[in-house]
């Protein structure tokens, strides 16, 4: 698969068979994430597999607490989906968290934190930089699992219960918990595009706002 096709067709996936994923159909997208740029090489990210079923149960329990809130508040208009498409949207979702611990693979993103360098704390705003030294590894991972012709979803809404995580997991004190992957097969094929805003929305030259595709 070329990277154009893998890039524009990785749809976040909602529904999963059954079906088993093993580990070596992983193998090539974990060794895409250790291939991530990252600052000073320090190469902080760390994968958790969890197949347990115990485990899968817990996490999806914690998932839902978050996310139902969530949904009462998108569908009261309180919080704006921002989707054409918000039913739609907000019923694959719901899907998704009922049978999360159903889905064959939950992948724990983690990272040590002396191995992120944010350079904006001192900003009157949310600190987003050190996410540059993980996030990119994540994504290299999902487009893996989109070569290896498995769906994958990430979510992030399992960081609130980090504490909780890491003691169910053994993950050490000085890591943090980033992102959280679900894996499995899909029901139905990938996509042949994803739906995104045009060029022109997206890349300015030289001030914002001015087009240059």
């Amino acid at each position: 698969m070329e990277l154009g096709e893998a890039v524009r067709t990785a749809v976040t996936s909602r529904y999963f068979t059954d079906e088993p994923v093993t580990d070596e159909q992983l193998r090539s997208a974990f060794d895409y994430a250790r291939f991530a740029p990252q600052g000073g090489n320090r190469q902080p990210v760390r994968f958790i597999v969890v197949r347990n079923q115990d485990a899968r149960n817990q996490l999806a329990e914690w998932y839902r607490v978050p996310w139902k809130g969530y949904l009462e508040a998108a569908r009261s208009g309180e919080i704006g989906v921002g989707a054409e498409q918000q039913d739609r949207v907000l019923r694959n979702a719901d899907h998704f968290a009922d049978h999360l611990q159903d889905v064959p693979v939950l992948v724990v993103a983690c990272a040590h934190l002396d191995g992120v360098h944010p350079t904006d704390t001192e900003l009157d705003r949310l600190s987003v930089v050190g996410g540059g030294s993980i996030y990119p590894a994540v994504q290299n991972f999902l487009l893996g699992c989109r070569e290896a012709g498995i769906g994958a979803a990430l979510t992030t809404l399992l960081c609130m219960y980090e504490s909780q995580v890491k003691e169910l997991l053994n993950i050490p004190d000085d890591v943090i918990t980033a992102a959280h992957i679900a894996v499995g097969h899909r029901p139905k094929d990938f996509p042949t595009k994803l739906d995104r805003i045009g060029l022109d929305q997206v890349v300015y030259g030289d001030t914002w706002g001015a087009s240059v595709y």
